[in-house]
């Protein structure tokens, strides 16, 4: 009633205060006009009071001009109909696509560097990797995003008569255009038989074009995978496609492809991957640091990308075991430890930092990736590690163990729940070091561990489960029955 002009006095009178104070448009503009709603019910008969008011938004992160004026209206979306179905299809069937298509530049005269996420562009449009789309048909339509490691796998329906002309299973359909003026190569073949047997060929130059022999269709494309290499300015210098080959039998109506694409920026490693996109059991917990003043989490992998621990030897001497690291394994609990021989010519100091060294290893990470296959510029994909101290009061301390808590949880669906680690824990214990007299000697046992535990939620039943009541019935309360 406070906004509704056929609200009357008598209306007003059924009500205090107004549920909708304020009316503004956007939240997100610098600064607009309000309209402020009250209600005087004191007055006889009541009144409603309307205040216009200029409102000035707090956040530094505001919209100063609202200039894409189309965004201003409503667009009345075009209905499906049998005649322009096929139309809107092939339009808007892909897993993303752009409001204005034709607006794109394609001009490969001007070679600006790709974003994160957006198509990678080639010379006629953009670089195809098919994936499903509302049914598990492939849709030639999704375009591959720069940086984004995608692997898709969809159903293609064939017939052997015309595999020569469907481009789908042709390798010319996916290397005959270049990126950003750089060329497809196709890096290696792999021809796989009716039942299932590959070959690698040795040579990849040869082109092999689907053709009909012995009512077969051979050199059919099976799978593709794209491996892009870029600079660290984000200009593609290098893409090649290796290719799965088969043979298609006369009965078949339909076949599965799979394709994939790897971006790896030059002069490094691509990182290995410990899931997809939970952990797998067995596989080592990635890890890594962020380098100081660096402005995102894009250097977040260390050398080896992985949490690791000191490393038990078969001579069981601390300083002996001194950068011997084994990788932490997702779900396996894990202990090792190594004897240090104390001397009285040993300084506190020296040692502690030896065995701190021998415990952490040389660069401890700070992070750890949630998921099997996070990215390092994911920042909300990446646990910071908890480092806790327990010590005595003494003026000596020296670490004696290493203890890891990884807290981890199934995430996603019940049918296939995934592994994901909510919270890291490392905990230095350190003892006192008591001075031993001239030519005494002490051994001391050094431990590091790791332990994962499952927090996960127990999954709630879909039924609600009857009430219980926590008392002693009469011995006789179910006389004269057992």
């Amino acid at each position: 009633c406070c906004c509704d002009p056929d609200c009357s006095p008598e209306d007003f009178s059924l009500f205090t205060t107004c549920s909708v104070p304020v009316v503004t448009g956007d939240s997100h503009l610098c600064s607009q006009k309000a309209a402020v709603y009250s209600l005087d019910v004191e007055a006889n008969p009541p009144e409603r009071i309307f205040k216009l008011i200029d409102q000035v938004n707090p956040s530094i992160f505001c919209i100063h001009a609202t200039n894409y004026k189309q965004a201003l209206y409503l667009k009345s979306p075009e209905i499906p109909t049998p005649e322009n179905f096929d139309q809107l299809l092939e339009k808007y069937g892909g897993s993303s696509f752009r409001a204005e298509p034709d607006s794109w530049d394609l001009d490969t005269d001007v070679q600006n560097p790709p974003e994160y996420g957006l198509p990678v562009q080639t010379e006629d449009a953009f670089l195809r990797l098919p994936s499903p789309v509302v049914s598990s048909w492939c849709s030639d339509a999704n375009p591959a995003g720069f940086l984004v490691n995608q692997a898709t796998k969809c159903i293609r329906s064939v017939s052997v008569e015309k595999c020569d002309s469907i481009q789908a299973l042709s390798m010319l359909f996916y290397i005959n255009s270049s990126i950003l003026a750089v060329n497809i190569t196709v890096q290696s073949i792999v021809v796989q038989s009716v039942n299932g047997m590959r070959t690698l060929l040795s040579s990849s130059d040869v082109l092999r074009l689907p053709m009909v022999l012995d009512e077969l269709c051979i050199n059919a494309v099976l799978g593709v995978n794209y491996h892009i290499t870029h600079t660290d300015t984000g200009e593609i210098i290098e893409a090649a496609a290796a290719f799965v080959l088969g043979a298609i039998s006369k009965e078949a109506i339909s076949i599965e492809q799979s394709f994939e694409i790897s971006f790896t920026q030059e002069n490094t490693q691509p990182v290995p991957l410990s899931g997809n996109p939970g952990y797998v059991v067995g596989l080592p917990v990635r890890a890594g640091f962020q380098p100081p003043g660096y402005p995102f989490p894009a250097a977040f992998l260390n050398k080896h990308s992985q949490l690791t621990i000191l490393q038990s030897t078969s001579t069981q001497d601390c300083l002996a075991a001194q950068g011997a690291r084994a990788p932490v394994l997702f779900g396996y609990n894990m202990i090792s430890g190594c004897k240090l021989r104390i001397t009285a010519a040993m300084e506190c100091q020296p040692l502690a930092q030896t065995l701190l060294d021998v415990l952490k290893g040389q660069s401890f990470p700070e992070f750890v990736a949630s998921f099997g296959n996070s990215q390092a510029q994911d920042v909300l994909d990446w646990v910071p590690i908890t480092q806790l101290h327990i010590s005595e009061q003494s003026p000596c301390q020296i670490p004696v163990s290493l203890g890891i808590e990884v807290k981890w949880t199934k995430y996603g669906s019940l049918v296939n729940p995934q592994a994901r680690i909510v919270n890291v824990t490392a905990t230095i214990t350190t003892s006192t070091l008591k001075q031993l007299p001239s030519g005494r000697e002490r051994i001391i046992p050094v431990t590091s561990s790791v332990v994962f535990t499952d927090i996960s939620s127990p999954a709630e039943p879909s039924y609600k489960a009857w009430p219980t009541i926590d008392i002693k019935l009469p011995f006789d309360f179910f006389y004269p029955f057992v």
